[in-house]
């Protein structure tokens, strides 16, 4: 008895399946019938298990063992988008902003380490050879002032050649005493010093070496008492009324500094001042332990505030990114990696995906080089539901033949 009342349960819910298979096959049938008689006008064909395939005319789905479904042209406004209430809407949160011409501004922020100026080196080296008579300069880093003595040389092999030009001199004949005199000159003797000669009528041997500029010395390669080739280096002197900064920045940031950007410097040494410069190269090379790009500032420096190996934090004087460009607000773009897409307000309560190219975001704002046109109203809140939405129902396939 148990076993008869278990297949007849099981007959009917076979029953019910077929009938329910055989209903929905003959509405299918009866589709384009409806249409005749209905006067409405069929776009294309498609099977509802796979929206994103279109047929041109009737038939059996090549997908599932069913017939084509046919797509109305009054039903086309909805099939290009998401219809939405205002209700709907409210409900979902829903914000709209329209894309706007705007002047993005990229902030930048970087630190930086203090560094010489190289093009502020100066060598002073020994004009002829000879004996360092005298050092007043005795250490590296010592502080130098404008026309502050160096050292005092003493050249014996002077001598000879200021006597010749003393004696031709008295001769009285001009042209034997200017080849004299260029014969002095000849033999780096400076200007000053064959001008004392020519005073004092006795030779001049000693020889002061005067800095040229305020300074520090960089490096000192001789001693009092040492003798000296002509040419040899002996000084190397740096100014500190300009440096360098060199500051490190992520690659992500390369587009944000250009040869001339003006910057600005702070430091905790310097609390409240603020120090001015321009990049004056961007390096070719990037540093590879940090994996950063390096741009070289030239700062103003004329109190001798900043140090070599001083820590700052520099950013552009000027933030903004240039002219004004057409933007939309950031989170109304959904990033799927390998594209970007906004959600247009058509009107009426639809919404539509659309393709977008995008560039320079920043300050809550992204730049749309094409996609969008200004005064476009796009969804910036709400819109991966609607995306999701719009996906599902492929808004955009093609037609097959």
């Amino acid at each position: 008895m148990k076993t008869l009342t278990l297949s007849a349960i099981a007959l009917a819910v076979l029953l019910a399946a077929g009938g329910g298979y055989y209903a929905g096959q003959r509405a299918m049938h009866a589709a384009p019938e409806e249409a005749k008689l209905s006067g409405r006008k069929v776009l294309y064909w498609y099977d509802p298990m796979m929206p994103g395939q279109r047929f041109d005319k009737p038939g059996k789905s090549p997908f599932m063992d069913m017939d084509l479904v046919p797509r109305y042209a009054d039903e086309e406004k909805a099939a290009a988008g998401v219809g939405i209430s205002t209700q709907q809407q409210q409900n979902l949160g829903m914000k709209t902003g329209k894309a706007q011409k705007r002047e993005l501004a990229q902030p930048f922020s970087a630190y930086a380490t203090v560094t010489t100026n190289e093009r502020s080196l100066t060598i002073y080296p020994a004009p002829a050879a000879g004996v360092i008579a005298k050092l007043y300069v005795r250490a590296q880093q010592q502080q130098v002032k404008a026309g502050e003595p160096l050292a005092e040389i003493w050249v014996p092999q002077w001598t000879t050649a200021q006597q010749e030009y003393l004696a031709v001199r008295q001769l009285g004949d001009a042209s034997l005493t200017r080849a004299a005199r260029e014969r002095l000159a000849l033999q780096f003797m400076p200007e000053e010093t064959i001008r004392a000669v020519e005073r004092s009528g006795k030779p001049q041997t000693r020889l002061t070496l005067r800095a040229e500029r305020a300074g520090y010395v960089v490096k000192l390669d001789v001693r009092e008492g040492a003798q000296v080739a002509a040419t040899a280096p002996l000084f190397e002197m740096a100014a500190l009324d300009t440096v360098w900064l060199v500051a490190d920045y992520p690659q992500t940031q390369a587009q944000s500094l250009t040869v001339g950007s003006e910057m600005v410097a702070t430091s905790e040494s310097w609390p409240g001042e603020r120090f001015h410069g321009k990049v004056s190269e961007l390096l070719p090379q990037m540093e590879t332990t940090t994996r950063t790009l390096q741009a070289r500032i030239v700062l103003e420096n004329p109190d001798n505030k900043l140090k070599p190996g001083m820590f700052l934090n520099v950013s552009r004087a000027n933030q903004t990114h240039g002219a004004a460009v057409l933007a939309v607000p950031e989170e109304a773009v959904i990033n799927s990696g390998e594209s970007q897409r906004v959600l247009l307000a058509t009107g009426d309560g639809y919404f539509r995906p659309v393709n977008v190219t995008t560039g320079l975001s920043a300050g809550g704002w992204t730049e749309i080089t094409s996609g969008l046109k200004e005064n476009d109203a796009v969804v910036t809140s709400g819109q991966f539901l609607i995306d999701s939405e719009a996906s599902l129902r492929s808004a955009l396939p093609e037609v097959t033949k």
